[in-house]
């Protein structure tokens, strides 16, 4: 399968490579930097499959696997793009051979096949002017959301409670700590009363944490800290030299997140009290739909929570919402989860388009959702995975008002 698809990659290249013949020649750099940028990426993809086979998925791998990908998006869907006027200009041409065949006419339009070749090379600088920008700005463009929720059934005791939700950290994906670090302050300032994290704090490896800690030790919260882990943080994406070596990177992120100030929840909850009110906030393992893995008890989680109580759960794939959770006979008003990041790359315009191609696999990507009267709020998250950078969908943190009261 990997060959057919490098087989494909190469067509492409062919193809795409006739839009050149449009280029004036006055620019006769802009065709090195074609040809340079493309033998750049196949010589990388050769040697990462190289250093895979010699030394197995390292940690500096997995970081050079990333910037190659990125590199990859980077050259190759502008060249997509190409390939769409070009297609549809050679469609036309054997129309026209066709029609000049029987009427017997040999005129030809080369002029035309020109301005094609000019308008693709016009229209594959959009989303290449917005995939470096994704790059070098994007994935650092952090913003705060701020959602007032009115929950009827919240009781009138934590009318105002505020909520932080972080999500999808990906920590060994970063590598600016300053401008992290800028992300990490705009959630210390908001002092809310809960800082929840919905999971993916790594990649794949706890070792990941090294050097980061002590910024999320610094995150903090008047009443709870709590977290639960993605399908990231269990390993199942390394090859481990053993079962052990596994379970033991695990434990190992268990600790630093409760070392950090994280009350991991692991099919559990917590409550909390005022004036004699209560609301519980229940965690579950990772619950994904196949094949991502279901590690997650939502029955064991809410275990003694009565079944009318107000309960808020973090559950990291926004599937457990529609495949258990929306039917789940126990009042779970508000569902927090993670996971899809918005795919990275969208468009977003509040009010009038909300698109990213990830809802093909997730109908609930972004934002605030609503069926059998629960709520499911999907984060965009904080960090970035594969593509290293963000086009449209920025890094979000999201900061919740609870309100009691009957919807306006």
């Amino acid at each position: 399968m990997p060959f057919l698809f490098l087989i494909l990659i190469a067509l492409l290249d062919v193809y795409a490579a006739s839009v050149l013949q449009s280029v004036p020649r006055t620019l006769p750099w802009s065709k090195w930097i074609w040809w340079a940028s493309t033998v750049l990426v196949w010589t990388s993809i050769a040697f990462l499959m190289f250093w895979a086979r010699k030394n197995g998925r390292t940690d500096a791998m997995q970081m050079a696997v990333g910037w190659v990908v990125t590199a990859s998006i980077l050259v190759y869907v502008p060249k997509m793009l190409i390939t769409l006027p070009l297609l549809f200009e050679d469609l036309m041409r054997v129309i026209q051979w066709l029609a000049r065949a029987v009427q017997g006419s040999e005129n030809g339009f080369p002029e035309r096949r020109r301005f094609i070749g000019q308008l693709a090379l016009a229209l594959a600088a959009i989303p290449l002017g917005a995939i470096i920008h994704g790059v070098w700005k994007g994935r650092f463009r952090y913003r705060v959301l701020h959602k007032e929720l009115i929950l009827p059934d919240l009781p009138k005791a934590f009318d105002g409670y505020r909520i932080v939700q972080i999500s999808d950290l990906h920590t060994g994906s970063f590598d600016d700590r300053k401008k992290v670090s800028y992300g990490l302050d705009l959630i210390k300032s908001l002092e809310p009363d809960a800082l929840l994290f919905t999971g993916d704090m790594v990649n794949n490896k706890a070792s990941e944490l090294d050097g980061w800690e002590d910024l999320y030790t610094d995150l903090s919260a008047k009443d709870l800290k709590l977290s639960v882990l993605g399908n990231h943080d269990y390993g199942d994406y390394v090859a481990w030299s053993s079962e052990e070596e596994k379970v033991n990177n695990l434990d190992d992120l268990k600790n630093r997140q409760r070392r950090m100030g994280f009350d991991l929840l692991l099919n559990e909850h917590r409550t909390i009290e005022r004036e004699g009110s209560r609301i519980h906030i229940a965690g579950v393992e990772n619950w994904g739909k196949p094949p991502f893995p279901q590690y997650g008890d939502l029955d064991q989680a809410t275990k003694g929570i009565p079944k009318d109580d107000f309960t808020l759960l973090m559950s990291h794939d926004p599937s457990h919402f529609d495949l258990e959770v929306k039917g789940y006979d126990k009042h779970i008003a508000l569902t927090l989860s993670g996971h899809t990041h918005g795919m990275q790359f969208g468009i977003e315009i509040p009010g009038w388009i909300k698109w990213s191609p990830v809802r093909l696999r997730y109908p609930k990507w972004a934002g605030l959702y609503e069926e059998n009267n629960k709520r499911l709020y999907v984060n965009r998250g904080f960090g970035y995975l594969a593509f290293y950078g963000r086009v449209g969908i920025w890094p979000e943190i999201t900061q919740f008002t609870l309100r009691s009261g009957k919807k306006a």
